[in-house]
């Protein structure tokens, strides 16, 4: 399967979560997501991430940070990539995002966004 395709699927696998506004569940489904021994196919952070950018132009709805990044996480770890879903916030004015990082450099988002965000977890 090509990688866009699999970006495509991981977007589709967390949209139901997300729907039913089942964030624990999507956490879990997150965490325990393992990563193979060897990697299917040996792909670059950015040949992933540019996958997952493609699959988000086309996807039907427009995935937001939460579901882009929980999506992006499951498909850099079934390569192989370490891969963590950071999500923080800031007080004023209250927002929350998510966004992924790996080796702690932020891979799916402006770098700067971990200083802006109080991380309140990693996944």
């Amino acid at each position: 399967m090509s990688l866009f395709l699999q970006a495509y699927v991981q977007l589709l696998l967390v949209e139901p979560y997300l729907r039913r506004r089942d964030f624990k569940g999507l956490y879990e489904r997150v965490r325990t997501c393992d990563m193979p021994s060897a990697a299917e196919e040996p792909n670059s952070v950015s040949k992933v991430c540019e996958a997952m950018d493609l699959a988000c132009i086309w996807y039907w709805r427009q995935a937001l940070c939460l579901q882009r990044s929980a999506a992006l996480t499951r498909l850099l770890r079934r390569h192989g990539i370490a891969a963590d879903l950071v999500i923080g916030a800031q007080q004023i004015p209250f927002r929350a995002h998510a966004w992924v990082e790996v080796d702690g450099r932020v891979v799916n988002d402006k770098a700067y966004v971990s200083e802006v965000f109080a991380v309140l977890d990693r996944c």
